[in-house]
């Protein structure tokens, strides 16, 4: 199994950069994977990428996610291309359709037909990178431009077939998506219990271009801490499950919070949200149940993180992506360090398939 760490966050302002870096480099050191930049209302995903490029040496560098209503199709495209070159190919491309709340209110675009321009998106990308003539006529994006004086033009970067595209998805007719346009799956809001409400779509979306879901890299993860007292490592987890269900998004679109009705946890999305919505985040954190902590992460004793490494392999994760908690940087990064020593030791001990 492999893991990732994740970089950024919505409200990531850059304030101990120097320390994230280097947190990235021990990573990059002691074996993590993938390390992903996230992209909200803090810091882009781009350009801390490119820095940590320079740094790193191994680790595979993704975007975790652009935002496609950002940007134009074709400048991620070359974004992608950029990336790959600084890097010597350890790119990963992540995309997603983020929320209408940043969408509209941040950058000033439609959210409508998410799913539309999505699909579309990466038809544009992969023209890009594969060195094809720009040119596409779909119902949400068209190039060249009608009636203007543009012409198809090719990108100048040498072609990359292979760059991988990851989206990060989670309703039902995204997740179809994901699986027949898609090399991966940045999955949130999963708990393997339930695994079979995003894989089942993941394998519609699979089958109707040909392949298996080993052809998928699913992605998915929490946070990691081993500690007796489950009782503190589940209470300081609340309030950020507590945002998910009532503050991404707003009160009519909540991706995250809709994916954990479908779970089966509708009463107990539906009341945190709603006292989130009516500004009573005390009661919305205490009215999140300890049973959607414990199955979203792998915290508890070192039994029990073993058995939650178990049931995400189980369910058919191939990569673990990881948070690291800790007082300072120093503990964070000794914190990935057990985290991926655990992993190494549990998977040593499962059959070889």
């Amino acid at each position: 199994m492999k893991t990732a760490i994740g970089i950024g966050s919505a409200y990531y302002n850059g304030e101990d950069w120097d320390q994230l870096v280097d947190y990235t480099v021990e990573a990059d050191r002691i074996g993590v994977d993938h390390v992903w930049s996230a992209e909200a209302w803090g810091m882009d995903a781009v350009v801390p990428l490119a820095y940590i490029a320079a740094r790193t040496q191994r680790i595979t560098l993704g975007t975790g996610i652009i935002q496609i209503s950002a940007r134009v199709p074709a400048m991620i495209a070359m974004t992608a291309q950029s990336l790959a070159t600084v890097s010597n190919n350890r790119f990963v491309l992540g995309l997603g359709v983020s929320g209408p709340q940043v969408v509209e209110g941040l950058h000033g675009a439609s959210f409508a037909h998410p799913l539309g321009r999505l699909r579309e998106c990466v038809d544009i990308i992969r023209l890009g990178i594969n060195s094809e003539r720009m040119q596409y006529h779909g119902k949400h994006y068209e190039l060249p431009r009608p009636g203007g004086e543009g012409k198809a033009i090719r990108l100048s970067q040498p072609p990359r077939p292979d760059l991988p595209i990851y989206l990060a998805t989670l309703g039902p007719k995204s997740l179809e998506m994901t699986g027949e346009v898609a090399n991966g799956w940045i999955g949130t809001s999963f708990m393997p219990e339930q695994a079979d409400v995003f894989m089942d779509h993941l394998r519609k979306g699979l089958a109707k271009s040909g392949r298996q879901m080993s052809d998928l890299d699913i992605q998915v993860g929490g946070s990691f801490e081993i500690s007796d007292d489950v009782e503190r490592l589940v209470a300081a987890r609340k309030p950020a499950m507590a945002f998910t269900l009532g503050g991404m998004g707003s009160a009519d679109t909540n991706f995250y919070n809709d994916a954990f009705r479908r779970a089966g946890y509708e009463d107990a999305a539906i009341e945190v949200q709603g006292l989130w919505v009516e500004g009573k985040k005390e009661a919305a954190i205490r009215a999140v149940p300890d049973e959607m902590v414990l199955k979203t992460n792998l915290i508890g004793t070192e039994d029990m993180v073993r058995a939650r490494l178990r049931a995400y392999r189980d369910a058919g994760v191939n990569t673990l992506r990881l948070s690291t908690t800790g007082s300072d940087w120093k503990a964070r990064t000794n914190s990935l360090a057990e985290a991926v020593d655990l992993i190494k030791r549990e998977a040593d001990e499962w059959p070889q398939m």
